[in-house]
């Protein structure tokens, strides 16, 4: 979990309160099921409104497939005179890869509604110094001007029109030259850009535009730019240090002086050497007022009371042992006390803290974070501007905050707490819901994965011994589903539980091998492993054998709940069937288009579904043969769940498009029609990101874990209606037919002429 911005968040809700988006969007059918969503805490980087509780209310779930990159946020801005006024510079990659410019979306009602500008050129929320800034500023004495940075060497923009339209400053030339990782594909490869912007508000009286305003970039050589004409020219703000990167700046009018934290580099996961300076707007000097002194670290995220003159806190960037600090300082920078601070005597513990450490909000936190209790990946920081005993900050982890920062003023200790509920930041990477014991089983990114006792509160316990950053896939025995299997990205990658996912042990003969897709058979004694490009099997935990019949590649594995031997595997377009648990597979099709992912009926044996770039295809035969099911022309997840109690047929849920429209579905009916079950207000993002699991328990029922905004459960409404079914020789179709089109379970509808169509 890596929070990019805070302060916006916490302005938005100290004066606005609860802000919530809904985007009116006609959905492709004619019917749509009203479906009862909820988010489920599990731990991407949309937006989110804090509310007065401390909980966080989401303001882009309405995002999915076409609207997908709208989850990525650059940046945030406020109007600090008008609260119903947010704006946000959406867009996720810079990378060739990803296909869509950025845009800036502005809401003039506290974030319900959204109005977009696009842009010639790509954003980068989820690229790496996402953590500087803000990049996206509001004029503090009029509101209609906007300034935004841009990455790539995209420049300086600006609005005039409250973010309407937008155009390039062309007077201000350096876009930042600082990039990570020169030649990456990935996240660290492309030009950082412009990393703040703040403007003096008493350069100029309200109504007209502020005259003097600063602009940081990623660059080593001149990192500060100062307008004191309302941008119509800039330069270099002369003897501002050098060598480092800026990070954040911020300006205190009643001091009259910019404070700048600088860092080495940009790179997400760590900062070697940075410090603070101030400059003096007056005097035209800059002072330094905070160093590492060779600790290894730098500086990021810092905020300014504006209740209390001088008062400035800075959180070092990255700093990795023995834990990540934050400075404070009540003068200004002239003298600074630390969150902890290490005792070198041998006599008591090295870290003594300033506080009490509160997790109740998420109790396996210190599972995850072991004893770097102030945190990691501390990229923003922010006190609240109408509360000096609130403040809140950013870790690889979760949020952390406190209501009694003014205690650190008094040498008292205050509480910081986990105050992120609502904020679900990590990629949720498998899922799985047994028959018996917990109703699901999740594993996530960053910070591996739980069991989900009670989906109504947060899960106590994270994943243990081992414990994986990073956890791929999981998965629970047919028969005996007490038996559970995991895969992640540490040595001995490979973890088996018999209690639900209560304890764990490393598998037997995982060795060194990480990652992949692990499944079990149904009796839970086969373990078939998708790892380093191959497949392998293992029975009783003794030494994995790779399977010799299938071409090297990258896979999609399912097993038959039912049948201990029925295992199933899919490269690329081609399907496969195992009947010797995994140990040999047999190619059965590779005509069904490529395939993303492959479902089994929980209830029967051999009944098995595929979503595929050609839409949804339904074996009976243990994939023998396959037929195209429905109108979908595109799948991405097909998974089945409990069946409704007047029909035979278990619950198929599809993220799929059908009739041009790319959702979540439902069908009752073996997959002859369709209810689309998402809505305007739950998007879930693009459905190739989301992972699925249906419940096999409760009919109607169905998980979806999203990359960033945690796990939703919906149940279908009780109001609904369920599709009848037909009994056996009773009429299914026919011109003008108006009674079940389906057949219970296992009988099939005949067509025996235009008038005429009968279960058989």
């Amino acid at each position: 979990m890596l929070v990019s911005s805070i302060e916006g968040a916490m302005r938005t809700a100290v004066v606005a309160g609860i802000a919530f988006a809904a985007l009116s969007q006609a959905g492709p059918v004619n019917y749509t099921q009203k479906y009862n969503w909820k988010n489920h805490e599990a731990e991407g980087s949309s937006i989110r409104a804090l509310n007065s509780d401390d909980s966080w209310a989401p303001l882009q779930d309405y995002v999915n497939t076409t609207l997908w990159n709208e989850h990525g946020v650059d940046a945030v801005a406020l109007d600090p005179n008008d609260a119903s006024r947010v704006y946000i510079a959406a867009g996720i990659y810079t990378n060739s890869w990803d296909p869509y410019n950025g845009k800036i979306m502005s809401s003039k009602d506290y974030g319900k509604t959204w109005s977009r500008a696009n842009f010639p050129f790509k954003f980068g929320g989820n690229m790496a110094g996402r953590q500087m800034g803000e990049r996206l500023a509001v004029d503090p004495n009029n509101g209609s001007i906007l300034y935004f940075g841009a990455r790539s060497g995209n420049g300086l923009w600006k609005s005039s029109d409250y973010g309407k339209t937008w155009a390039k400053v062309t007077t201000y030339t350096a876009v930042g030259t600082h990039i990570v990782q020169p030649g990456d594909n990935g996240q660290n490869g492309d030009i950082i850009g412009l990393t703040f912007i703040t403007f003096d508000s008493t350069s100029s009286s309200p109504g007209s535009a502020s005259r003097r305003i600063f602009v940081g970039t990623a660059d080593t050589s001149a990192t500060v730019y100062m307008s004191e004409d309302a941008g119509a020219t800039w330069a270099a703000i002369p003897g501002q240090p050098t060598g480092f990167l800026s990070h954040t700046g911020k300006y205190s009018p009643t001091e009259k002086a910019l404070y700048v934290s600088y860092v080495d580099t940009a790179n997400t996961y760590g900062g070697g050497d940075g410090y603070v300076y101030k400059y003096y707007v007056q005097s035209k000097t800059w002072v330094k007022i905070l160093d590492d002194n060779g600790t290894g670290f730098g500086f990021g995220g810092l905020s300014l009371d504006p209740q209390k003159n001088g008062t400035v806190m800075v959180a070092t960037y990255h700093q990795w042992w023995p834990d990540g600090n934050i400075y404070r300082s009540l003068d200004g920078g002239a003298t600074w006390t630390t969150i902890w601070d290490f005792d070198w005597s041998g006599v008591q513990p090295p870290v003594q803290r300033r506080y009490n450490w509160d997790v109740s909000q998420a109790t396996w936190l210190p599972e995850v974070t072991g004893d770097k209790a102030t945190g990691w990946m501390m990229g923003t920081l922010a006190i609240d501007p109408f509360d000096s005993d609130h403040f809140l900050y950013g870790t690889g982890a979760t949020v952390f905050g406190s209501h009694k920062l003014t205690n650190w003023d008094r040498n008292t200790k205050f509480t910081l707490s986990s105050l992120s509920y609502g904020m679900e930041e990590t990629a949720v990477l498998g899922l799985t819901s047994p028959p018996q014991g917990p109703p699901l089983l999740s594993v996530v990114g960053d910070v591996g994965g739980w069991k989900h006792d009670n989906l109504d509160v947060a899960p106590a316990k994270a994943f243990l011994s081992p414990s994986w950053g990073t956890t791929r896939s999981i998965d629970h025995a047919g028969s005996r589903p007490n038996i559970v299997v995991r895969s992640g990205d540490d040595a001995g990658g490979l973890a088996l539980s018999s209690d639900s996912g209560a304890t764990w042990h490393v598998h037997a003969s995982a060795g060194s091998w990480t990652g992949g897709r692990a499944q079990l058979s149904a009796n839970g004694d086969f373990v078939v492993w998708a790892v380093n490009n191959a497949l392998y099997v293992s029975v009783d935990e003794h030494p994995f054998q790779k399977v010799p019949n299938i071409p090297s590649g990258s896979y999609y594995t399912a097993n038959d709940r039912k049948h201990n031997g029925l295992f199933y595997a899919a490269e690329n377009s081609n399907f496969y069937v195992s009947t010797d648990a995994g140990t040999s597979y047999n190619k059965t099709t590779s005509s069904i288009g490529y395939i993303r992912e492959i479902g089994v009926n929980p209830f029967r044996i051999g009944d098995v579904w595929v979503a595929s770039t050609s839409g949804i295809w339904h074996s009976i035969d243990s994939g023998a043969t396959f037929g195209r099911v429905g109108p979908a022309t595109d799948a991405y997840h097909v998974q089945l769940g409990k069946a409704a109690v007047n029909n035979g047929y278990p619950a198929i849920f599809a993220a799929a498009t059908i009739q041009g429209w790319a959702g979540h579905y439902r069908s009752d009916d073996g997959g002859y029609t369709w209810t689309l079950i998402s809505d305007d207000n739950n998007g879930f993002g693009t459905p190739g990101n989301n992972v699925y699991a249906a419940d096999p328990r409760i009919y109607g029922r169905v998980y979806i874990g999203t990359n960033g905004r945690g796990i939703f459960y919906g149940d279908a409404n009780a109001a609904s209606p369920v599709p009848a079914a037909a009994d056996v020789y009773g009429q299914c179709g026919g011109q003008g037919w108006t009674g079940p089109k389906t057949c219970a379970h296992p009988w099939t509808c005949k067509v025996s002429n235009s008038h005429y169509s009968q279960c058989l």
